[in-house]
């Protein structure tokens, strides 16, 4: 069974001049987090050059490890158009992003908030699944793809002169999606699975890692504090479903290449870690998604319970959503406003 190292990066990347085979076992020379232009540049450089594109394939994990079957469903025209109305579809790259800027600063400066350094750890496991196509890694045998912050790391978006730029904020974000969840990998199936990061607050790192079948109930799932840990449940989870025998064992070669990364980075690969013990304490409400809300007390004011079950709340809005008339909504919203007046006012503790 393949081992994986987890090197630290040269910082002269893919343009490093040292053959020195010490220097070439001790750093990892794959350029994964560079800025998407340099990306597109290697790409066109290694065209030129097929040995370049072959030094950086030796002795790594490749798509052509895995069988030609995926255990991806095969969609309908009907559920490939429903997939398409849930998330932004993709444009050119933003004009307006400053040059030289770190991967990191970048996406912070795209999608307004800080990413973990999960995030990044596991796009280096995906490099070295996959060099050429490392949103494509998990793909053939786990039916994940890399998306959300993923593409722009990719170089997905390419510069341009034009005036549109993307909306990141909603980069596939499903319909139902609440604002605190950003998907980062997804199953092209037609339970719209996905998996994200859920933030309590946008100005902290996210809370955990969560799992979400968009057209079946809408329902977050937690699934630990990393994604180390989130594709290691959804392995196991597939693991118990499988029956293929080589299907399994290509499973189980993932397996033990993303425990060994977590091990060596430091990952809990547990659905709750300690961290995420002591978040779920101070959750004040589960929220129709269940993910539940983090409300802090400041000085004496602090969260206020809603004066109606979930299931009389869900009443309400079904007879708002399903009125005939102006007339009917306008009845029905009558004790919605009432619990509106409500809340509008801070519970002091």
């Amino acid at each position: 069974m393949m081992a994986f190292e987890v090197k630290p990066q040269c910082k002269y990347g893919a343009n490093c001049y040292r053959k020195n085979p010490d220097h070439l076992e001790k750093f990892s020379h794959h350029d994964s987090l560079k800025r998407p232009n340099m990306i597109e540049e290697d790409e066109e450089n290694d065209e030129l050059n097929p040995s370049t594109k072959k030094s950086r394939l030796e002795n790594e994990f490749t798509l052509d490890d895995f069988p030609d079957e995926s255990p991806l469903l095969e969609l309908s025209v009907e559920e490939e158009d429903y997939l398409q109305m849930f998330h932004q579809e993709d444009k050119d790259e933003d004009p307006s992003t400053p040059e030289g800027l770190d991967m990191r600063e970048e996406l912070k400066l795209k999608f307004k908030v800080e990413m973990p350094q999960d995030l990044f750890d596991f796009w280096e496991f995906c490099c070295n699944l996959n060099t050429m196509d490392p949103t494509q890694a998990l793909v053939p045998t786990l039916g994940l793809q890399l998306v959300g912050p993923y593409d722009v790391i990719s170089g997905k978006f390419r510069k341009h002169k034009g005036k549109n730029k993307p909306c990141y904020v909603l980069h596939w974000r499903y319909f139902y999606d609440p604002p605190e969840f950003q998907t980062v990998m997804m199953k092209s199936d037609s339970t719209l699975h996905h998996l994200g990061y859920y933030r309590d607050d946008p100005k902290e790192l996210p809370a955990f890692v969560g799992v979400n079948y968009a057209n079946m109930n809408g329902v977050i799932r937690q699934q630990g504090d990393n994604l180390f840990a989130a594709v290691k449940l959804h392995i196991n989870k597939l693991l118990r479903s499988i029956k293929d025998a080589d299907a399994i064992v290509e499973i189980q070669r993932v397996d033990h290449a993303l425990t060994e990364w977590a091990q060596v980075l430091g990952y809990a690969l547990t659905a709750e870690s300690p961290k995420l013990k002591e978040r779920n304490k101070r959750v004040v409400t589960k929220s129709f998604h269940g993910a539940g809300l983090v409300v802090p007390v400041h000085g004496d004011v602090g969260y206020r319970e809603l004066p109606e079950s979930d299931a009389n709340l869900k009443k309400i809005f079904k007879k708002i959503a399903e009125a005939k008339t102006d007339e009917e909504r306008t009845a029905y919203f009558e004790p919605l406003q009432e619990i509106m007046t409500y809340v509008q006012f801070a519970k002091r503790v």
